[in-house]
């Protein structure tokens, strides 16, 4: 199964490869398995948001810069309104980063 890393930059992600690095310096992992670590990471956050995440999310906001580069589209919105069924959330700015699925099975 092939993966995207966009997850790595998430908050998670980047706590775990933050701690990832301090055990690798420490010698008590290895970097090949601190690698392989990163790589079920990334299949792991694919599947779950696949398969296991059934709301749905209405995003309004001001955009204020938009991109397409190499079949993925990047967004940067001002004053978003993130709404669901049972809440809405207010975000000054917010960066939203879509790929293409189908380009995984390729």
């Amino acid at each position: 199964m092939a993966t995207f890393e966009l997850y790595r930059r998430s908050t998670i992600g980047m706590c775990l490869t933050e701690t990832l690095d301090d055990m690798v310096q420490n010698g008590t992992l290895s970097p090949e398995l601190a690698f392989q670590v990163l790589v079920q990471f990334d299949k792991s956050m694919t599947e779950a948001l696949e398969t296991k995440v059934k709301s749905k999310v209405t995003i309004k906001g001001h955009l204020h810069t938009y991109r397409f580069c190499d079949n993925v589209w990047t967004f940067i919105l001002q004053d978003a309104n993130f709404k669901n069924e049972d809440s809405h959330e207010n975000v000054g700015r917010v960066k939203i980063v879509a790929c293409d699925s189908k380009l995984l099975t390729q």
